[in-house]
Parts: structure tokens; C-alpha cells; sequence
């Protein structure tokens, strides 16, 4: 079984209310019979189960999933905490839509039940349909190995730029905007991980949250990283100290020029910290 808590959510704010009247909306007699104390929902049972946190619509609204941590009743409402599975990647109501009758999420023709705040209890079991319809493993690559689900570190960001002492400088400043935004900032020259390098740089480029990538000198292995980062869905942030470098393919993406010097690294650190706090939603 599965809880499914209907409502508009900030993802930074992990707290959350529920209208007392729209529990068990959508959910089966017998169902719901299983997790009421008198007029009362047994929130303790409830807890005990996975939970599809979706907003309303069908459309590319962003849904996760994960646990009500606490819950109680004040006021008419049900006010709860959850926390979200680091496991399951963020996914599109759209996807969910599609496997709406293996959910049993299909009850009305209309629709309703997937533009009313409720929150539901589903006899099905969540993370089978999740893993085997919605989210299929992906294909695995050969040269390298990516985990079969993203886990993705919120707190980490990534430099890929070429390994050159004339480059320590820009790491320095790339390194303060990321302090400045509350991010770790990691090198691959800076873990040792795995045998090969190529492994850490992959591994460091999947979980980091954000990717810079300096395309000074139009270093082959920068461009390489650059195309992994973009593949897997990343956050990148292009920079370079001259246009030129950036290959004809991503010149319609925006991108930071600086210059090598201390008032160009003290402008490259404001920029930088601009566009993460943008990205963050900061």
C-alpha cells in the first residue's frame, strides 16, 4: 500500500497540512477502514507507509517520493514533516498519468482526482510499479559505470577544468561562490575513488547538484566532461576565458568570460555565486 498526499508543495520546506475532510478522498471503503480510529485517521499506520507526493495536474508538475515522518491533527487539519527517497528521482505527473490504472489512480474520467487536494491510501505496491514501469533502468555505458538510480548530492558541486597550476587561481574563486551558496566544491584530481580516473570523474559529475566547466584552451578532456554532465541531466555552468572556446554546438548556451587576473576572478566569483543562487532558487 501507498499514501498519496495531493497538494502544492515547496520542495526547501518539508512541512505540509492536509484539510481534515479530504482524507481517504479517492480511496477504497475497505481501505480506508484499515486506517481510521472512529472518525479519526490512524496517522501512525499511515506513517508506516510509502508515500506519492504529487502536486495537482497531468502535466510536467514535478512529484516525488518518500515518508511522512510525523504527522498530527490541529485545527481541522492534518499537519505533517516527511522526508523525501534519495532513491527515486524526481518524476513528472505526466509519467505517473500514463500509469494511472496500475496506481489506481483512474477512478474518475475527468480527472479529479488528479486536480483536488486529498490525500489517499492505495492498495498497490509503489516501488514495483515505480521501478518496473515508470522508472526503467537506464542504459548502462561500457567505459564507465553509473549507479541504476541517481543519487544526487545536493550540497555538491562540480569542476571540471583542465588540471594545470595556471588554473589554481580560478579554482579558488570558482571554489568561493560555492561557499558563498553553501556547496562543496570537488575536483577529480581531489578523490581517489577509484582505479581509473575516469570512473571518479564520472562518479563526481553524477552526483554533484551543479557542473562548471572551464572551456579555456578547448581542452579535449573538458569537452568530454562537459558532454557527460549535460547527458546526464546536470546543472552546468560554461565558463571561459575566451568565446572562442566554447565549441560551435553550445554557443547558443550562456556562458561566464573572464579574465586570468585578480579583478577577472573577483568578477568571475560574483557571477558564478549569481547563477547558483539562481539555480538553488535562492
Amino acid at each position: 500500500m501507498f499514501n498519496v498526499i495531493m497538494r502544492h508543495y515547496d520542495w526547501n520546506d518539508q512541512t505540509a497540512s492536509m484539510d481534515l475532510r479530504r482524507m481517504f478522498e479517492h480511496t477504497d471503503e475497505g481501505v480506508a477502514a484499515q486506517f481510521q480510529d472512529g472518525n479519526f485517521p490512524a496517522l501512525d499506520r499511515l506513517m508506516r507507509l510509502p508515500c506519492l507526493f504529487i502536486p495537482e495536474g497531468i502535466g510536467d508538475e514535478i512529484c516525488r517520493v518518500g515518508t511522512v515522518t510525523s504527522a498530527r491533527i490541529t485545527n481541522g487539519e492534518v499537519r505533517f514533516e516527511y522526508t523525501l527517497d534519495p532513491d527515486v528521482p524526481p518524476m513528472q505527473n505526466s509519467t505517473l498519468h500514463a500509469q494511472k490504472g496500475r496506481l489506481d489512480m483512474d477512478r474518475d474520467r475527468h480527472n479529479f482526482d488528479w486536480h483536488r487536494n486529498h490525500w489517499a491510501v492505495k492498495d498497490i505496491d509503489l516501488y514495483r510499479i515505480l521501478f518496473r514501469s515508470v522508472n526503467p533502468r537506464r542504459q548502462r555505458p561500457s567505459v564507465f559505470n553509473i549507479p541504476e538510480h541517481e543519487r544526487i548530492e545536493a550540497q555538491l558541486m562540480s569542476v571540471m577544468m583542465p588540471f594545470d597550476a595556471g588554473f589554481a587561481s580560478v579554482y579558488a574563486a570558482i571554489q568561493e561562490a560555492g561557499v558563498a551558496c553553501n556547496l562543496l566544491t570537488r575536483r577529480a584530481d581531489e578523490i581517489w575513488e577509484a582505479p581509473g580516473i575516469i570512473q571518479d570523474v564520472v562518479s563526481l559529475i553524477d552526483r554533484a547538484r551543479i557542473v562548471v566547466c572551464d572551456l579555456t584552451g578547448r581542452n579535449p578532456n573538458v569537452f568530454y566532461e562537459a558532454g557527460i554532465a549535460h547527458t546526464l541531466g546536470r546543472e552546468v555552468i560554461i565558463i571561459t576565458q575566451s568565446e572562442h572556446d566554447v565549441p560551435f554546438d553550445l554557443r547558443h548556451l550562456r556562458h561566464i568570460r573572464y579574465l586570468n587576473n585578480n579583478e577577472g576572478r573577483v568578477a568571475l566569483r560574483q557571477a558564478l555565486q549569481a547563477r547558483i543562487a539562481t539555480i538553488l532558487g535562492h
